[in-house]
């Protein structure tokens, strides 16, 4: 069995960060790290070291928590355009967290599953192995859509001006 504590105390800043790169408010990043952590005190006696790393048990929950995060908010825009409201009202108030709003803008332009990865990989700091585990791909398909979605996010920020120039 694993220790809730020492899980928190090692993945806490990686989980933070990945889900800075998935949404777009500091209240939803710490709102949904919490919930995480709450899961992996649930699900702690689940955890089987022989199916994968540590690492990748704790990135899926929180990919899930996220999946969960992002059906509710589906069901309360719905809501929102049923009642005649403005859709996303007060988003762009909101301000990046951990990242660059230049960053977070280039983001926000890809697809779920390019975040996905670039947030697995450079929020949570997990290897090509673990995030195919976790997204269910090949090791070198996580590569090549890492490679892939880094050239389009270079893209955007070149197109806002915000990637400067390299030679």
């Amino acid at each position: 069995m694993i220790d809730a504590a020492e899980v928190y105390d090692a993945y806490l800043d990686r989980v933070y960060a990945f889900l800075a790169y998935r949404v777009r408010s500091t209240a939803d990043a710490e709102d949904l790290t919490s919930a995480t952590f709450e899961r992996v005190v649930r699900s702690a006696s689940r955890f089987d070291p022989d199916l994968g790393s540590l690492a990748t048990w704790v990135f899926a929950i929180a990919e899930r928590v996220l999946i969960d995060h992002y059906r509710k908010q589906a069901r309360r825009d719905e809501q929102l355009l049923n009642e005649d409201s403005a859709l996303g009202a007060g988003i762009e108030d909101q301000h990046a967290i951990g990242i660059a709003p230049e960053l977070q803008h280039a983001l926000s332009r890809l697809s779920e599953r390019d975040r996905c990865v670039i947030g697995l990989r450079f929020g949570g700091d997990l290897s090509g192995k673990e995030i195919a585990q976790i997204v269910g791909l090949s090791d070198a398909n996580v590569h090549q859509v890492l490679s892939r979605a880094l050239r389009a996010l270079r893209a955007e920020l070149e197109k806002s001006g915000a990637g400067g120039s390299r030679r």
